[in-house]
């Protein structure tokens, strides 16, 4: 019994061994846990890790790409600022060559103008010597180049003082019925004489050798037109009228000389009708030879009046050299007539004003 007793008894156990060992054993089979799992299982990472790795490889690839792309970029660059100093001395090149071609033209503008203004200025002494040259030719005496032959008396010349000038060159002849003589009463009888002897009436005939001298010193390379006026003014060549004749043709001038010496004188005189001819002339005349003897008795205003005064005449003057065109020289050739004192001063004032000459001949002129 007490051996069973004995036996049936529990062995005592001392809690504070007991736990130490148990910690013991529980570290130690831990550190050998540890230590397997870190040496003999494979290396696992979370989901979330992954992720992250994976981003972050992604950004390595784009800060690589960034770094060629950037390395692309520079060479670029490099091949961009080659191209543009290659331009940019191409663009001096031309810019040069701009330049230099500019200056070219200038140059080549210049001379042009220089020999423009050469051209000009030659045309302008060939002008003036042309001029000149008709001067002289005017001037010569009447066996040298003149249109037609004129001989006076002892073949002589004459210095009137006019000039004989001119690319177009009207004459224009009065005659009126105070042309056939220098006294009232030498006209009056004259009037009633026959037609032959009235074509041969002192007077008459200087005006008609007056015309031919006047003929012989035109310009062979000039035009004239020959006209004669009393109440009317025509042509002296029939058709002619408003038109220019050549000087050249020698013929056709001495046809109109002729001609001239077989019209009369008759009726008055109507000096605005002459003008309104001349202003309708195209081109204009540019030199007037006027023969006359006296002032105006008709107007284009009828008048009722059988007579008139010598203030009515000077009134008739005014009136038709305001029909004159401007710019004309007119050279008077005035024959004197009894009765008619202030005509020498209108007809010079006429003269004066217009640049022309005055002339008052002698009786055995020319």
């Amino acid at each position: 019994m007490s051996g069973a007793a004995g036996a049936g008894r529990k062995r005592s156990v001392d809690p504070i061994s007991m736990s130490f060992l148990d910690v013991i054993s529980c570290g130690f089979g831990a550190v050998i846990l540890l230590f397997m799992m870190m040496r003999h299982s494979p290396e696992t990472l979370p989901p979330a890790t992954h992720a992250a790795q994976a981003e972050t490889n992604l950004l390595d690839q784009d800060i690589q790409s960034g770094k060629n792309n950037l390395v692309k970029a520079r060479n670029t660059l490099a091949e961009v600022d080659q191209q543009l100093a290659t331009a940019q001395g191409l663009a001096r090149q031309i810019q040069e060559q701009i330049d230099a071609t500019r200056a070219e033209i200038a140059q080549a503008v210049g001379a042009t103008l220089s020999e423009e203004n050469s051209v000009n200025k030659l045309k302008a002494d060939v002008d003036s010597l042309q001029a000149e040259l008709e001067r002289l030719r005017a001037a010569k005496d009447a066996i040298g180049n003149n249109a037609r032959p004129f001989v006076g008396d002892g073949n002589r010349q004459y210095l009137t003082g006019m000039i004989l000038g001119g690319k177009r060159i009207l004459l224009l002849v009065d005659n009126s019925g105070s042309m056939l003589d220098a006294t009232i009463v030498n006209i009056i009888r004259r009037r009633n004489m026959a037609a032959q002897d009235q074509l041969q009436a002192p007077k008459w005939q200087r005006v008609l050798r007056t015309v031919d001298w006047l003929t012989t010193q035109l310009p062979p390379s000039s035009q004239y037109q020959l006209y004669t006026f009393n109440n009317a003014t025509r042509a002296v060549l029939s058709g002619t009228d408003n038109r220019w004749l050549d000087v050249a043709d020698e013929q056709q001038l001495q046809s109109a000389v002729d001609q001239l010496k077989k019209t009369l004188p008759a009726e008055g005189t109507n000096l605005e009708l002459v003008f309104e001819a001349v202003r309708k002339m195209n081109p204009l005349p540019d030199n007037i030879f006027l023969l006359t003897d006296g002032l105006p008795t008709l107007g284009s205003r009828a008048s009722n009046q059988g007579t008139i005064s010598g203030r009515d005449r000077e009134l008739l003057f005014e009136r038709a050299v305001q029909k004159l065109p401007t710019g004309i020289p007119v050279n008077v050739i005035l024959a004197p007539l009894e009765g008619d004192p202030a005509a020498a001063s209108w007809y010079w004032q006429l003269a004066i004003n217009t640049g022309g000459s005055f002339m008052m001949p002698s009786d055995d002129w020319p």
